[in-house]
């Protein structure tokens, strides 16, 4: 592969992203929580148009469900046969699943949160704008330089 090649990035498709969001659980949400920005790894799935997340009381759910709260999630992968890469931003609202045919809804869709404790509020995040890119995994020989692994002389 050339080396213009390598570094190119391909934008994908809104539907490519949906397909790449369904092969893994694990992402990324940012809110504003006090008006400093924060991030939280959350287990998802994705429902139609949407993603859900379950989450327990705390700053999580009260930044990401706060009256006028913006949210983005990220997720990504890599495949290491392949060496190509993706990532997916979907920036929304969030919004707490509160009617009862809603909840029966989401609670069928088989998501277990990985931690332990009380994870009794579903959340769905309704996308206004989603981008996404693949792109080649760059070897480390072609960015790796012997400064990048010399001490440090302060502690960072």
């Amino acid at each position: 592969m050339s080396n213009e090649s390598s570094t190119q990035v391909e934008n994908l498709e809104h539907h490519d992203c949906w397909a790449l969001l369904r092969t893994v659980s694990v992402g990324r949400l940012a809110v504003l929580a006090d008006g400093r920005p924060d991030i939280f790894p959350v287990n998802y799935t994705v429902d139609g148009g949407t993603l859900v997340f379950r989450t327990g009381q705390g700053t999580k759910l009260s930044a990401a469900t706060g009256e006028d709260a913006a949210v983005a999630v990220e997720a990504d992968g890599v495949d290491p046969a392949t060496g190509l890469a993706w990532s997916v931003v979907i920036k929304g609202t969030a919004a707490l699943v509160t009617s009862t045919e809603e909840v029966l809804d989401t609670s069928r869709l088989y998501l277990f949160p990985w931690q332990a404790g009380r994870k009794d509020a579903f959340v769905r995040v309704t996308p206004d704008s989603m981008t996404g890119r693949r792109f080649k995994v760059t070897d480390p020989m072609t960015w790796w330089t012997q400064i990048s692994s010399s001490a440090r002389s302060a502690p960072e």
